[in-house]
């Protein structure tokens, strides 16, 4: 098939994406191969080009290699391979830090990218700093991250990615390339609009989880249980732990799963209820997400779309989130849960959520039957792609909005 004769099924798709370190455990990788997977069983004949930071961190001067590609834009391309595998649409996911830029000016066909996270806007991908949102840099200051060194605390390391992003997201390459841009939530969408990406070529597609297991039991044996919460995630700053620690009633209990870079902190902040599981294997951690009560999510950053979301949901977990994320954005308009702000009472709304939220733990369920199952997905990309190949062989702009399946409900 080649382009203008687009059909919804057996198109030639190229993923790239540059694979994060696994000491930083990334749900943006998990996605990345789930949705390769969902491709190929959906007909699409799917290679992934993929460069590994695990391997490519063990090579003799990386580091400085690493830099010079995000400083420059030159570096590993994947050029001659989309020359050999003639691809429909080639679907960019990531490519800091071992792919470079300047291969997208030489490639004619249809582009696609994904926004996993805030990158093309800020050198820590957060837009958080110093315990709150940070928008200076995309609000026409691009080297505060370089003088705050918002890239691993270090100013040496931000450097190549402020020079990068200096003129700003709409000189960025793959952004000025691309045919159609994924955002994977409302708030996302926000953030890139105000940061002037066009919205004609923006889609809503939001990422998906496989099917639970053996939910209803595992619901029914929490029925009439005291309460235990869960958090699961990455101990670091922007996912606001430390600072929930600090709030938690000692007679409360949660189990938090995750590791990172503030345990010790967390540790030393947590009540006596607080019981820490450390890392769990993802498919554990699906199989016991129904024993809990409830996920709470005190995400501190404008955090795009993370994938705990939607496996609460579809392990009919309902979700107490913290104002000022696209969580919180979902479980309002969704009705999966409840928000809370940060100056409320804590004690109180864990109280009111404990009472009210078993009733909510089948319509959690058809939630994420209705707007995250792998068949929604794709149905969202393959009408992201017809509008990429339609846009680039100029038989049409496409339509003035290929959303995705929240645009509906999320506001």
């Amino acid at each position: 098939m080649r382009t203008g004769e687009m059909s919804a099924a057996g198109l030639r798709v190229a993923v790239v994406h540059s694979f994060y370190a696994s000491s930083s455990p990334s749900g943006e990788n998990q996605a990345v191969v789930a949705q390769v997977a969902a491709l190929r069983r959906a007909g699409h004949s799917t290679l992934l080009l993929g460069e590994h930071t695990d391997r490519l961190s063990r090579r003799p001067l990386y580091p400085l290699r690493a830099a010079a590609t995000v400083a420059t834009g030159y570096g590993r391309s994947p050029l001659a391979m989309l020359r050999r595998f003639r691809p429909d649409v080639v679907h960019v996911h990531n490519l800091f830090p071992n792919f470079g830029r300047s291969w997208l000016r030489q490639w004619a066909g249809p582009v696609v990218t994904t926004l996993h996270n805030y990158r093309p806007l800020c050198a820590a991908a957060t837009l958080y700093r110093d315990g709150a949102t940070c928008t200076s840099c995309p609000d026409g200051d691009p080297w505060t991250g370089l003088r705050h060194g918002c890239y691993r605390g270090s100013r040496t390391a931000t450097a190549p990615l402020a020079w990068a992003g200096r003129r700003g997201p709409a000189a960025d390459p793959l952004l000025r390339r691309a045919d159609r841009i994924v955002v994977l939530s409302e708030m996302s969408r926000r953030v890139y609009l105000r940061a002037g990406i066009p919205h004609l070529r923006m889609d809503l597609v939001p990422n998906f989880t496989s099917d639970p297991a053996a939910v209803p039991e595992a619901a029914a044996a929490v029925s009439g249980r005291t309460a235990r919460w869960v958090f699961a995630g990455r101990l670091s700053p922007e996912k606001g732990l430390l600072e929930l620690l600090r709030r938690w009633p000692a007679d409360q209990p949660l189990d938090v799963v995750g590791d990172g870079p503030l345990l010790d902190d967390c540790r030393r902040a947590a009540p006596a209820g607080v019981c820490f599981l450390g890392t769990l294997d993802h498919a554990e951690l699906r199989r016991r997400l129904p024993s809990w009560t409830a996920l709470v999510f005190p995400s501190r950053w404008p955090e795009g779309a993370p994938l705990i979301y939607p496996e609460a949901l579809a392990a009919g977990l309902p979700v107490l989130a913290f104002s000022g994320s696209a969580v919180a954005d979902a479980v309002l308009t969704q009705h999966t849960g409840a928000v809370v702000g940060w100056d409320e009472p804590l004690d109180r709304a864990l109280s009111l959520a404990a009472e009210r939220f078993p009733a909510l733990r089948h319509h959690c369920q058809s939630v994420f039957e209705r707007y995250y199952t792998e068949p929604g997905w794709t149905a969202g990309i393959e009408k992201v792609y017809g509008a990429a190949v339609a846009s680039r062989a100029g038989t049409s702009k496409g339509p003035r909005s290929s959303p995705g399946p929240l645009t509906q409900e999320v506001r």
